[in-house]
């Protein structure tokens, strides 16, 4: 018997610069190659997850959008033992942005961050502020340096604004890579193109998914290639992580080629395949 999956998506979100809808009709209409699968929104997942053999959470928008419902999922998977594609066991955005002080601290390649300290910051033109919950740049704000130095860091990060060259993103089914995207212009966010990784690239994203603690799902590797005029101890041209997205990340599958589309499907149906046989 084919084993029935939940697919939790909101694809009507208004996402600026993707396209959930198109996205989430894409992998549901492939996945159903190999498992028997119903959609619904984020909030009637709860009540609906008993049902299946599992559920993959994908393009279900912001959770602080429904922190309370999200936070009574997670609990309720947990305590009922559901199988959560990503698995909830991710220490990165999953759980909110205090992993970027974390690995800060410890030395890695890391846009330096505190959520304590300004003083320990870099000299910048500015500064970004943002919620260690927010996501989608929702509560984001530049500030100056005398800005900073009397903001009381209560729920917040702080990062020095970065002059870089490029954005790129790794992502990864379980702990395999799969492709890699990159912004021509930095300006426009989304808008994307295929990028051939070097093997320092890809060793800079593979320690990162090695470090979170999914073993299970798919994750993102957020990060941007500092410029020539950059100023730091990384010093110019290398990549500094800016998130790794291990809840529901985007995966701009349309700026990707057919045949890197159908390897990734067959590889999210695998890891979905192994999860099941927990």
């Amino acid at each position: 018997m084919r084993a029935k999956v939940l697919y939790v998506s909101d694809l009507t979100y208004p996402a600026r610069g993707r396209r959930y809808g198109d996205e989430d009709a894409y992998l549901t209409r492939e996945l159903r190659e190999h498992f028997d699968l119903a959609l619904c929104h984020p909030l009637d997942a709860v009540g609906l997850m008993d049902r299946f053999d599992a559920v993959i959470v994908r393009n279900s928008g912001p959770v602080l959008h429904f922190q309370a419902e999200y936070d009574e999922f997670r609990a309720e998977a947990i305590a009922r033992g559901t199988r959560v594609f990503n698995q909830l066991s991710g220490k990165a955005d999953m759980v909110g942005k205090q992993y970027l002080v974390e690995l800060s601290d410890a030395g890695y390649p890391v846009i330096p961050t505190t959520d304590s300290d300004p003083s320990t910051l870099p000299e910048s033109l500015g500064y970004l502020v943002k919620p260690k919950l927010g996501s989608d740049s929702i509560g984001l704000r530049k500030v100056s340096r005398d800005e900073l130095s009397m903001l009381a860091l209560d729920g917040l990060l702080a990062q020095p604004l970065v002059d870089f060259q490029y954005e790129v993103s790794f992502y990864f089914v379980d702990r395999d890579f799969q492709y890699a995207l990159y912004t021509p212009d930095h300006r426009h966010r989304w808008e994307l193109a295929p990028y051939q990784p070097s093997e320092a690239d890809l060793a800079f994203a593979q320690r990162f998914v090695d470090w979170n603690t999914i073993d299970h799902g798919i994750q993102r590797v957020d990060a941007c290639r500092t410029s020539t005029t950059t100023a730091d101890a990384t010093g110019a041209g290398e990549l500094l992580l800016v998130e790794l997205e291990d809840l529901n990340p985007f995966l701009s599958l349309a700026s990707t080629t057919d045949d890197r589309r159908t390897t990734f499907v067959d590889r999210v149906a695998s890891s979905l395949g192994a999860l099941l046989a927990l």
